[in-house]
């Protein structure tokens, strides 16, 4: 007879565990091989003091040469899976489809087929923030025929690889590349705001959709592959338990979650009635005649409902929200939605200011998106725990305390409150290049030695755990 409390901290038969990264934060060789230009590396390169220690990612992990090393630190943990991103202007110098560098697809090819070959499926990630410059250069994401560059692109990669891929995700955290076009945090660092991430926003939103089309139309009954979109999203808990904090915290989950999931999942194919709400009020405030939100038109409407075949979610954080009415910063991204932001006292965290250890905040992300989008095939794309360098060691028993009780959450809402959950990949293999933070972040599993010139990696206790943890099946 089996204890019900052991198989409470059991996963279910299927459950896949993986692990993450991205292209550009990963592979370096930023200009070899015939890659062109991304967004990233122009941002680095021409003002490097926008990164935190001024370093950047021309050779990062140097995964590009170091990938078969990669597949077999990854194949000794265990993972069932890794996913990785495609860089854009790797295969596309100027992400235009007339001009395929074929030493690019060779690249990809080699690592998807290394994986195969040590018993790792590949999930792809096909925009994971390294626009193509060449395309940044006539608009970007506020361009409307960026739409069909992304729909030649994703073709390509489907094309080329889809007969070894079962798992793609088409953008990776739309909410963040659009943060990039209202304020300088991400690349490309545009200082749009109020109109560049929503416009922004409208067009990744349709680009991914056009992608999924393309694969069920063109792909699917060959391929038997599975097609969807990595959303990010924090848990926002209300700062009191007035109703206006109440809604408040209820806002901030629609303006973040919701601005991506409500047109793909919800039943109009349609951003959310308070986002429409609010920034029609505050545009009209302003003396505008319409909305700073664009507008879906019926058919944009019926390719958007309905395009994915899971529910890509990433997590990592909570926050403590509440209603102002009164922001008088202009620039503030939360003006519209009217809230401020904070944490709990409580909350033990990293040294890295946004990143609290919330396990709670996990289940209750879970819940929110179920009880909003009925049940959904819940994969985990990215979960995971940061800190200084200065802070962080192969001894690294706070980020296995993260990933246990970040589990543990997860299990509970699988198995108390009836959510549905297939996997769950963890952020990330290596220390890499954290974007504007540069190097001094550390994510990973693996530590990355960036002195070295051959950027020896050793593997964490955190990898270990695991290893044990994935051979066992269960908490």
């Amino acid at each position: 007879m089996t204890d019900p409390k052991e198989d409470s901290r059991r996963f279910p038969d299927g459950f896949l565990f993986g692990v993450a990264s991205s292209s550009f934060q990963i592979e370096g060789a930023w200009d070899i091989d015939g890659k062109g230009e991304s967004i990233w590396d122009r941002a680095t390169h021409d003002k490097p003091k926008t990164v935190a220690d001024g370093s950047n990612a021309d050779v990062a992990c140097d995964s590009y040469h170091l990938y078969k090393e990669d597949v077999l630190l990854i194949k000794s943990i265990g993972f069932d899976f890794y996913r990785f991103s495609i860089s854009w202007p790797r295969l596309l110098p100027k992400g235009e489809i007339h001009d395929v560098n074929e030493s690019g697809i060779l690249y990809y090819s080699n690592l998807i087929d290394e994986l195969l070959a040590n018993g790792i499926e590949p999930m792809v990630t096909l925009y994971h923030w390294d626009l193509p410059q060449h395309l940044q250069d006539i608009g970007g994401w506020m361009n409307p025929l960026i739409i069909d560059y992304f729909a030649d692109y994703a073709r390509l990669a489907f094309e080329r690889f889809g007969d070894r891929v079962k798992w793609w995700i088409t953008i990776n955290e739309p909410e963040m590349v659009a943060i990039g076009h209202g304020k300088d945090w991400f690349a490309p660092a545009l200082k749009h705001f109020g109109t560049g991430e929503y416009l922004s926003a409208h067009h990744l939103l349709l680009a991914h959709a056009t992608a999924y089309r393309i694969y069920h139309t063109e792909f699917r009954s060959s391929q038997r592959g599975q097609v969807t979109i990595a959303l990010n999203m924090m848990y926002h808990w209300p700062k009191t338990e007035s109703k206006l904090d109440k809604e408040a915290a209820e806002r901030a989950m629609q303006f973040q979650m919701g601005w991506f999931a409500e047109p793909i999942y919800g039943k109009k194919g349609d951003y959310p009635k308070i986002m429409k709400d609010f920034i029609g009020q505050a545009s009209k405030a302003e003396g505008r005649i319409k909305s700073r939100l664009p507008e879906f038109t019926p058919e944009q409407s019926s390719l958007l409902k309905g395009s994915s075949d899971f529910f890509g979610l990433q997590h990592y954080t909570s926050t403590v929200v509440a209603h102002e009415p009164e922001i008088s910063d202009p620039n503030a991204t939360h003006k519209d939605l009217q809230v401020t932001y904070s944490s709990s006292q409580n909350w033990k965290g990293s040294h890295i200011p946004w990143l609290k250890i919330v396990p709670q905040g996990f289940r209750e992300c879970i819940k929110w998106v179920t009880a909003k989008y009925g049940e959904q095939n819940i994969f985990v794309t990215e979960c995971g725990y940061g800190d200084y360098e200065e802070f962080d060691s192969l001894n690294d028993d706070v980020r296995i305390e993260y990933f246990q009780t970040y589990l543990e959450e997860m299990l509970k809402a699988m198995n108390e409150d009836g959510c549905k959950v297939s996997g769950f990949a963890a952020w990330s293999i290596f220390d890499n290049f954290e974007w504007f933070d540069g190097l001094r972040p550390k994510f990973g599993l693996v530590k990355v030695d960036f002195k070295d010139p051959n950027k020896k990696r050793t593997k964490k206790k955190s990898a270990e755990y695991f290893k044990a943890l994935i051979e066992r099946r269960s908490l």
